[in-house]
């Protein structure tokens, strides 16, 4: 009987002829398709092998899990783990994975007992050294691969990154283009790793002879040539670019409401019914219910027969949260709103505007100061956990976290190297606060100081974790130049970072919000190296984090 004609029955449980006869009489729990040469897997209780086509076991072995065959081998699992097997049922190699794929172009992707991911051969043997948080088959030569940073790039036979591109996902070459989304949207990429055209999309599908299907963020379908012109739109845009424009011009709504709740105690007062709210915030008759309403919309709030409760979401607005936004709101609502309504004055010749001292603006209001602080310290909770594995420190060091708030890195960092020493240098009020807050730690030191002045301590290693973007170039200059005073001729500096990309516009908005808050800025890798290299360091290192920031890693020359 010919093997390729046979199909797999609509139940699973045996295969069938083109005329949907049985090919034999036996029955299984479950069946796959046959693969060349000529066998597929079945199983039926707890054991799995390999059967021909009429129906017989092609070996005596039995696993707990079989796969197809590809390249004359065939991933299966037994009870040491899973390993790839021959027509003959015997081991290709003795190795044992937690997981295996499937053989493509002489390689097979793979996970070992750590979790990580790599490629061997047909000899069970790795193809290179490079571990990998995720990896996919080959094809045409290449294979993508994801590193612990969470982007993805291509590597080749040998393991060797093919262009050095990264992007956040990405799919093999074909026809000479693949798949891939940066921090705009989605595209094709030539084989060197570099967009075809500027446009980006919501989705995109694979180059088909010259073209491909694409989605626009606004749901409308179009078909593009390689240069990313429109050949048709077979669907027009499901979304209005006038609505569109119109709820990003009323987000406001969303600020203020949120921070409305917060004001008024309504987050605290949770779970409650409408009734019990209105008595406990003092609000007039029927307007719980209308800000629940509202808080609902936002996906901060549900109701179930009467009972409103926070989502997993509102549960960052309760101030007990660990990483609490109830400060966050309270400062976008009021103060950092004010500050933005001048930014036609901010970007005007003509303008006599100047930024505003928000740090000497919050140190003056003590009602202001804790919280402006909790919000920072929830900020460097949530994005700061892959920061200190990320330096790459011997564990020895002595560290200066320059302007490093309520000591959230601080004390990440004594957590993961339990040698390093730590001194935390910030404004007087915001170190009596770390202080007063935080149980004493017997690696991390507290020190006052102005950042624009002598700190009088030195290290061998400086963090600058969200500092530099604070401030305009000259200020900049002038911190690294401190800095690079605190440490000896090859101590190093990180820099922790939004990082502008190269080409597109992601992080525009943050640059402008901190021209109006504090006259900084965000930069590209290319304004930092310049910063470092005025103040006598060398970009040594970039390195991005799953989370926000960027470290750039500087050496002191």
């Amino acid at each position: 009987m010919n093997w390729t004609h046979l199909g797999v029955a609509p139940d699973a449980t045996h295969h069938i002829t083109p005329s949907g006869a049985p090919a034999y009489s036996q029955r299984y729990d479950h069946v796959l398709k046959f693969h060349a040469p000529g066998l597929a897997p079945v199983s039926h209780g707890n054991q799995a092998w390999h059967i021909t086509p009429d129906g017989a076991a092609a070996y005596a072995q039995r696993f707990t899990q079989t796969f197809g065959f590809y390249e004359c081998l065939a991933a299966v699992v037994g009870a040491d783990g899973a390993h790839h097997i021959t027509p003959e049922g015997r081991q290709a190699y003795a190795k044992r994975y937690a997981w295996c794929g499937n053989f493509q172009g002489g390689r097979c992707v793979v996970r070992d007992s750590n979790s990580n991911y790599l490629h061997i051969t047909s000899d069970g043997c790795p193809s290179y050294l490079e571990r990998w948080c995720y990896a996919g088959d080959y094809r045409d030569g290449s294979a993508v691969v994801q590193a612990g940073d969470g982007r993805s790039t291509h590597i080749g036979l040998d393991g060797g990154v093919l262009h050095g591109r990264w992007y956040f996902d990405l799919d093999v070459f074909h026809k000479g283009y693949a798949r891939a989304r940066d921090s705009e949207g989605w595209t094709h990429i030539d084989t060197n790793g570099m967009p075809a055209y500027t446009r980006r999309f919501a989705a995109v599908e694979p180059f088909y002879n010259g073209q491909a299907r694409v989605e626009r963020f606004d749901g409308a379908i179009e078909v593009i040539n390689e240069s990313g012109t429109t050949i048709v739109e077979p669907r027009p845009p499901r979304r209005s670019e006038f609505a569109a424009l119109s709820a990003d011009m009323v987000g406001f709504w969303r600020t203020q409401t949120i921070a409305a709740a917060v004001h008024l105690g309504l987050i605290e007062a949770l779970p409650a019914t409408e009734a019990a709210i209105e008595e406990q915030c003092g609000l007039r008759p029927g307007s719980a219910r209308r800000l629940l309403r509202a808080l609902g919309e936002l996906h901060l709030v549900t109701s179930q027969n009467s009972l409103w409760k926070l989502t997993p979401r509102g549960m960052f607005l309760r101030v007990s949260h660990p990483t609490t936004l109830a400060d966050a709101a309270l400062e976008y609502a009021g103060p950092f709103s004010r500050m933005w309504q001048e930014l036609p004055d901010a970007l005007r010749s003509s303008s006599n505007w100047s930024a505003p001292d928000v740090f000497g603006d919050v140190a003056r209001d003590t009602s202001r100061r804790e919280g402006h602080h909790r919000m920072l310290q929830s900020y460097a909770l949530n994005d700061y956990h892959q920061v200190p594995g990320a330096l790459g420190l011997r564990g020895d060091e002595r560290i200066i976290d320059a302007g490093g708030g309520l000591g959230t890195l601080g004390r990440l960092l004594t957590e993961a190297y339990p040698s390093v020493l730590v001194t935390v240098i910030d404004r007087p009020e915001v170190v009596a606060q770390g202080k007063r807050g935080h149980p004493p730690l017997p690696r991390v030191a507290w020190r006052a100081a102005d950042l624009f002045q002598p700190w009088g301590v030195k290290a061998d290693a400086v963090l600058l974790s969200r500092v530099l973007h604070d401030w305009e170039d000259d200020s900049a200059r002038r911190i690294l130049s401190h800095t690079r005073d605190a440490l000896p001729t090859g101590g190093r500096v990180f820099v922790i970072e939004m990082v502008l990309p190269p080409d597109g516009v992601a992080g525009s908005l943050c640059d402008l919000h901190l021209l109006m808050t504090t006259g900084g800025r965000e930069r590209s890798v290319d304004e930092y190296e310049r910063l470092l290299n005025a103040a006598g360091f060398t970009l040594q290192a970039i390195r991005p984090l799953a989370a926000l920031p960027t470290i750039l890693v500087g050496v002191a020359s």
